[in-house]
């Protein structure tokens, strides 16, 4: 059934109509051009509310003050730029409440969009392009930048959360970029953290832009997470950075390493001719794939007497390695598959490449970290399901990690 119109509303649609008249709309243009003047029509009067006295008032006005002209502002909206009569009053008093009086842009959709533009990796020139071609009007650098570090209460505030007291799994690396610093161009390492919740979902539980890849720092940033609450991680899989597990160990000295098989074969065929990659990798492959520990260290045994000879520092930097790189024996094919690479991080690497691939040298380090924590609001969204099979791998955990999860 069909509302009756108050009054007001009635009273609403008689100058719509009126407006409409004097300004007939046959175009799109004219459509926007009619938002605009109508928009700017309701601004204006709401400026003239807010005062509480109306221009000739002399007598009822419960106040001193009086009318000083009108300063002019121009706002940015999403139906263009518009130019409006900001009144001023003698006392300087008047503060504006509808449109404050540093805010140039009319609700949060020019914001939203600015930065989901750039969390989708776009330049701030890219930005300003589109901007303009869309909406109609130039923003700056320093426009978009304001913008966008509005985020970073947010992301300070994110790599601050309290986070779970145990975790299954934790991975972790470091991607580079590089970043102006002193009038410089530098290479930057922006270390992450993904760790699986005893649910089975996982998360990024940390992210943090340093120096080069070290040791130390992720020295300092595991006593981070642990005053973040995270007491206990079961099974830490990484890279082959030296001093890495030293620097676990010192945060987490039950935490079992377990080194990535697949940074320990770039490492190792580096420097190996062209010629023989592809049948020294098939025999590296008998190592890590067989199906116990004792056949890896008999295929590896068997791979030195191969090429050893050819290359000698292969088989001995798996043999140094071995208390780290073997650690996935002692589990069922499931954990296996999981934790033998770092491939869970490096998947989520590649969607932050693809985002950043536009930006080859970032201005501060806080232009990365913004546009990396909103690429990760983004990827994140979809991490909606728990690890496959994890109900028979944690069942396994609290076998082997007894009282610890």
């Amino acid at each position: 059934m069909r509302r009756n119109m108050t009054e007001e509303e009635k009273q609403k649609r008689i100058k719509v109509r009126e407006f409409l008249k004097q300004n007939p709309i046959s175009s799109p243009d004219d459509l926007n051009t009619f938002f605009k003047d109508m928009m700017k029509v309701m601004i204006e009067e709401f400026y003239q509310g807010e005062l509480g006295y109306t221009k000739y008032n002399y007598r009822n006005k419960e106040s001193n003050n009086s009318r000083n002209g009108y300063s002019s502002k121009k706002l940015k909206s999403s139906a263009g730029e518009i130019e409006v009569n900001v009144p001023r009053d003698r006392n300087g008093e008047y503060e504006p409440q509808v449109v404050k009086k540093y805010q140039n842009t009319i609700g949060q959709d020019l914001e939203a969009k600015i930065i989901s533009m750039y969390a989708k990796g776009m330049t701030t020139s890219d930005i300003e392009s589109h901007i303009e071609e869309i909406y109609g009007y130039q923003v700056s650098d320093s426009f978009i930048t304001r913008i966008t570090d509005k985020i970073l209460p947010l992301v300070k505030e994110w790599q601050t959360r309290p986070l779970e007291a145990a975790y299954p799994i934790v991975f972790m690396d470091a991607i580079h970029y590089y970043v102006r610093s002193e009038g410089q161009i530098v290479k930057k390492a922006v270390y992450i953290a993904i760790g699986i919740s005893s649910s089975g979902e996982k998360d990024v539980i940390g992210m943090w832009v340093g120096e080069n890849e070290s040791a130390k720092f992720w020295l300092s940033k595991l006593n981070e997470l642990k005053s973040r609450g995270v007491e206990d991680i079961l099974i830490a899989c990484v890279d082959g950075l030296t001093g890495f597990s030293n620097a676990i160990e010192a945060v987490y000295p039950q935490t079992q390493i377990q080194q990535c098989i697949i940074h320990q074969i770039r490492s190792s065929t580096q420097f190996v001719s062209y010629k023989d990659i592809k049948a020294l990798i098939a025999d590296l492959k008998l190592v890590y794939k067989a199906a116990t520990e004792e056949n890896a260290l008999l295929n590896l045994e068997l791979f030195d007497e191969k090429w050893g000879k050819k290359y000698p520092k292969i088989a001995i930097s798996w043999k140094n390695n071995w208390p780290r790189l073997s650690t996935y024996f002692k589990y069922p094919q499931e954990i296996r598959t999981l934790i033998y690479t770092t491939n869970t991080i490096e998947g989520y690497n590649r969607q932050l490449r693809k985002v950043t691939k536009n930006k080859s040298v970032f201005p501060t380090d806080d232009s990365l970290l913004k546009m990396l924590y909103l690429a990760t609001q983004d990827i994140t969204k979809k991490w909606t399901s728990r690890q496959r099979d994890w109900g028979q791998m944690i069942s396994q955990f609290q076998i082997y990690f007894e009282g610890r999860i």
